[in-house]
């Protein structure tokens, strides 16, 4: 599979805007000159089009989603401030960019992980009106039928993941999520149908849920409600659909290629440290980078947010649990193996490569030259 980039020469110049005025007017900037009507495969970075072989609907397309304009309940159409990625910059840089705005080769040496987030509300469309109305954002956003939503440029930043932000690209999946001590919410979402298999059903009152394939039924890919433990406590989950799976694993592979410091695996323990533990145990020899599996090398999964010390280094996919000690998304059904594999599948042998290249090189905050003498 090959990943085909178009130029569209428009990146540098909306950067320079947005820094002249500091207004939010400079949005158009950073879409295409022309809007589509018929969604595509390709995802855009920093002006350029990559081919990713599953449904992909841009925020210019009709029916897609832009965090660049918001509508909260009872207001009228706003623009929101424009995400400049501004980190991890030094000042220099930061300098840099207001000034003459990312280049593609610029952004690949500063963006490291892709954060997978499930998203609690069930379809992509209830996502965005839930990320909108809590001021936060993501770069991607996938549904049940396997569209791939992309709500803005990947040089933008997203707040979606804390520190993780500035590093990474994001990405929303439609799921009701994980619970431990009650299901209800389960109950709620999944049914079993006239044959007892297992299905998703949108509640009444919202519709078809803003589904883009007409009349899908969406099932998981497993039937049975799957248990295991994320940050030290028993969660229950669904599994994502078959059709989710299918255009994770194609975008995993295309975002692996066209940013080659991200690493196409998962955290992963290795097997000389012995079982990864229920939770981070900080100052423990498991918590240390040289605990991290190489992505050549057996390793288990890690289920607790990674140690600060790992996360500095860490370059690959990631849950958002591995971010942070609050959260279990992308939860304990999530097929880590299937992602990973299914994509390593699919990259090019140049772009596995450039993946070996980058390693060991991560996208890391340096304190700017005064910052130093401040002792901050």
């Amino acid at each position: 599979m090959r990943y085909i980039s178009y130029k569209v020469g428009w990146c540098a110049v909306a950067v320079m805007l947005i820094a002249m005025t500091g207004r939010s007017e400079t949005t158009n900037a950073h879409t295409p000159s022309e809007s589509t009507t018929q969604p595509g495969d390709e995802i855009i970075v920093c002006g350029e089009r990559f081919h990713t072989a599953a449904p992909v609907v841009l925020w210019t397309d009709q029916g897609g989603y832009d965090f660049h304009y918001s509508k909260a309940p009872g207001a009228p159409d706003e623009r929101k401030p424009s995400h400049v990625r501004m980190s991890p910059l030094t000042d220099p840089q930061v300098a840099q960019v207001r000034r003459d705005g990312w280049t593609l080769d610029f952004l690949r040496d500063n963006v490291d992980q892709f954060v997978i987030h499930y998203s609690v509300d069930g379809t992509s469309r209830l996502t965005f009106e839930t990320l909108v109305k809590r001021h936060l954002s993501v770069q991607l956003m996938l549904d049940l039928d396997g569209t791939i939503y992309q709500a803005m440029d990947l040089q933008e930043e997203a707040p979606h993941a804390t520190r993780a932000n500035g590093r990474s690209v994001g990405i929303e999946i439609a799921n009701i999520g994980a619970y431990s001590g009650g299901d209800a919410p389960l109950k709620q979402w999944y049914k079993k149908d006239a044959n007892g298999k297992i299905f998703i059903k949108i509640p009444a009152e919202l519709g078809d849920g803003g589904i883009r394939t007409k009349d899908f039924v969406a099932r998981p890919a497993r039937p049975e409600i799957i248990k295991g433990v994320v940050q030290g406590k028993v969660y229950e989950q669904y599994d994502l659909t078959p059709q989710q799976y299918h255009s994770l694993i194609h975008l995993t592979a295309a975002l692996c290629s066209v940013f080659p410091k991200i690493t196409c695996d998962y955290p992963r323990q290795k097997v000389a440290f012995g079982p990864s533990t229920a939770e981070l145990v900080k100052n423990s020899p498991a918590s240390q980078p040289n605990a991290l599996a190489a992505w050549n090398e057996p390793g288990v999964l890690i289920r607790h947010a990674l140690s600060d010390q790992q996360y500095d280094v860490y370059q690959g996919v990631l849950g958002h649990y591995h971010v942070q000690t609050d959260k279990q998304d992308p939860g304990p059904a999530f097929q880590w193996d299937t992602v990973i594999i299914g994509a390593r599948k699919l990259m090019t042998a140049d772009a596995r490569a450039a993946n070996a290249a980058a390693r060991g090189k991560p996208a890391r905050f340096i304190p700017s030259v005064p910052a130093q003498k401040n002792g901050k």
